[in-house]
């Protein structure tokens, strides 16, 4: 009925929006569930999905369709009609998920990550190979639905189904540990650092399978340097030289960003150049190097975080733009854009509940046996393995990139983000259940493993106004919302 690609209908449109997120995720919020469902669900009722799809009437909806919407846009890029610069909504996501990279490298606390050493590295390779493998493994039987091992296309498909079950959130993890007075144990420690250095890898890890698939799709129409990044040796080179560049480059911005921040102290212009720094690295990514853009964005938050200051105060700055505006959109156009359920094949429901239950007892099974063979007892290994199974905005971003319809045909069809939502959602609700559990009768509030490390991880649960998708890397959390009628620190 009205065009939402005129800029005061897109206005209407980011009302219609940011009232529904807002109310889902609150309502989540108080049932005890990550408000990044709620948003993701605010999406799923605003859009197409059920009203447009099944009763012809929606708020939000796409040009060309059966249905009528309130609001049209241009065909999303989740249409596989490739990223629309006219479709603002698009534009909105992509900085609302660079951002929230950026502000999980921000959070990022690399001493922290040295005091727990070779524990948490092993318990997170480990805990990023094994559902790895158990997402590839479970997907092969599924040619029928475009996975298995028929064309190279299906199996760089089940490639990608791993990297997905790869992700860890500990947001929910933090909570619980911190209402049962666990989180400054050894245990409670090594989980959270095992978590950020767990999205680190797949970060990594997801650059590489991605970097490879976009080579290929590309390397047809490529000649010269493109053409070099096409080939797979080109691509694992091009990878390691951003690696090399952005060390390298952020090694100087922290000294820059130190100096400003002994001269400037608490200045907007910090958090300012920042967020420029952190676009600035997602194209480099993308378009120099071939690397996923969110790896560019989460390293310019890591490259950043060496000034523990001046990233915390950039981090609270950025998190008041993320979570207000670009963060609900980004979530609520993954349910907008990417969920549908008219003709949905009910093979890929059957795979879906198959990958979560192959996601959950990954992280259980593989870092709990890390646990276990560094001397933990089974019930604290059991409890290192629950811990690392939630999972949030990192599993949420990575499906995104895999679909994106620039891998072409490689990518992963829409459809399939169905099996990143119930991921979330079930581990949700199992994490802190089975924590609880297993934590039973222990009141003591010492140290499970003796001794252990006294360091408080940050608190990282909100109340009521808490904002749910925070950047879900270890020790990132679903923290309080940024009070935007606070006095601003500074000028």
């Amino acid at each position: 009925m009205f065009s939402g690609n005129s800029t005061l209908g897109f206005v209407a449109v980011l009302a219609i929006i940011l009232a529904f997120t807002k109310l889902f995720g609150l309502i989540f919020h108080k049932i005890g569930l990550p408000q990044v469902l709620g948003y993701i669900v605010a999406g799923i009722l605003i859009g197409p999905a059920i009203f447009g799809d099944f009763a012809g009437y929606c708020l939000i909806g796409f040009e060309d369709s059966g249905y009528t919407a309130l609001f049209t846009l241009p065909a999303s890029a989740a249409d596989g009609t490739g990223f629309n610069v006219s479709n603002a909504l698009d534009i909105f996501s992509k900085i609302g998920v660079l951002l929230l990279m950026f502000s999980t490298g921000l959070e990022t606390d690399i001493k922290q990550m040295r005091k727990t050493g070779v524990t948490a590295l092993l318990v997170a390779l480990v805990g990023v190979l094994v559902p790895f493998a158990l997402g590839i493994v479970i997907s092969l039987p599924f040619g029928n639905i475009g996975l298995g091992f028929e064309t190279p296309a299906n199996l760089y498909r089940c490639i990608f189904v791993g990297t997905i079950l790869t992700a860890t959130s500990v947001a929910i993890t933090v909570s619980v540990l911190k209402e049962l007075g666990k989180i400054s144990t050894k245990l409670g420690t090594t989980i959270v650092s095992a978590a950020i250095i767990d999205d680190v890898i797949g970060i990594v890890l997801l650059s590489i399978v991605t970097g490879i698939a976009q080579a290929s799709t590309e390397q047809e129409y490529a000649n010269g340097f493109e053409a070099f990044k096409g080939t797979i040796y080109g691509t694992i080179i091009m990878i390691v030289a951003f690696f090399v560049f952005a060390i390298a480059v952020g090694w100087v911005l922290s000294k820059i960003f130190k100096w400003m921040d002994r001269r400037w102290p608490n200045h907007h212009r910090i958090p300012v150049f920042s967020i420029a720094v952190c676009f600035a690295y997602a194209w480099i990514a993308d378009e120099i190097f071939g690397v996923a853009d969110i790896t560019g964005a989460f390293l310019a938050g890591i490259v950043l975080s060496t000034d523990h200051r001046a990233s915390q105060y950039t981090d609270k700055k950025v998190d008041v733009n993320t979570y207000m505006i670009f963060s609900p959109v980004f979530f609520a156009n993954i349910g907008i854009s990417n969920i549908t359920f008219a003709g949905l094949d009910p093979t890929i429901l059957l795979w879906a509940f198959l990958a979560v239950i192959m996601g959950l007892i990954g992280k259980v099974v593989g870092c709990g046996a890390v646990f276990k063979a560094f001397k933990y007892n089974w019930r604290e290994s059991t409890i290192g393995g629950v811990g690392m199974m939630a999972r949030g905005e990192v599993a949420l971003i990575i499906t995104s990139t895999v679909t994106s319809s620039a891998l072409g045909e490689y990518a992963l069809p829409s459809e399939f983000m169905i099996m990143t939502v119930l991921l979330i959602l079930f581990s949700s609700i199992l994490t802190p259940i089975m924590l609880k559990v297993f934590y039973k009768g222990d009141k003591s509030g010492l140290p499970l493993s003796g001794g252990g490390l006294t360091e408080t991880v940050p608190d990282s649960e909100g109340g009521e106004g808490a904002s749910a998708p925070s950047p879900d890397s270890g020790g990132t959390s679903s923290g309080p919302e940024p009070d935007p009628s606070a006095p601003a620190e500074g000028k």
